[in-house]
């Protein structure tokens, strides 16, 4: 058994698209009509064919609360590992991304959370060299 779809619920997906793809770099992979909404995906560059991250409309009514209870609490839904923490911090910002926790060590990683403007806290952490 293996992870091929992975989702992130999403208050507008024409705007998580642009964040996702011009902001963090991912690429589209699949774009369907689904009813009222799309089967929208999007992959790492560096692993076309690997895990695809779904942006799912925050349709369902749970929705809303669990994802607002979690933002309030600081609590990342999805980690995305980077190369190094404290370089995409920076090439981030300077794009005008709002972190809520800037890079951080905690214990073997590096880590550091950011506001998808989605409605979404995510973390990005990297393994720093010794």
């Amino acid at each position: 058994m293996i992870i091929t779809t992975t989702s992130v619920f999403v208050d507008d997906q024409a705007q998580a698209l642009e964040f996702y793809t011009t902001v963090l770099g991912f690429r589209l992979k699949t774009d369907v009509p689904a009813g009222d909404a799309r089967w929208l995906t999007v992959v790492s560059p560096e692993a076309p064919d690997g895990v695809e991250l779904l942006l799912e409309p925050s349709v369902h009514p749970a929705v809303t609360p669990f994802k607002e209870a979690l933002v309030a609490d600081g609590i990342p839904w999805n980690s995305f590992g980077v190369q190094d923490v404290q370089a995409e911090y920076e090439r981030l910002s300077a794009l005008g991304v709002r972190f809520v926790q800037p890079p951080t060590r905690m214990g073997p990683v590096v880590t550091a959370v950011l506001d998808d403007t989605c409605g979404n806290l995510l973390q990005i952490a990297s393994v720093p060299e010794a």
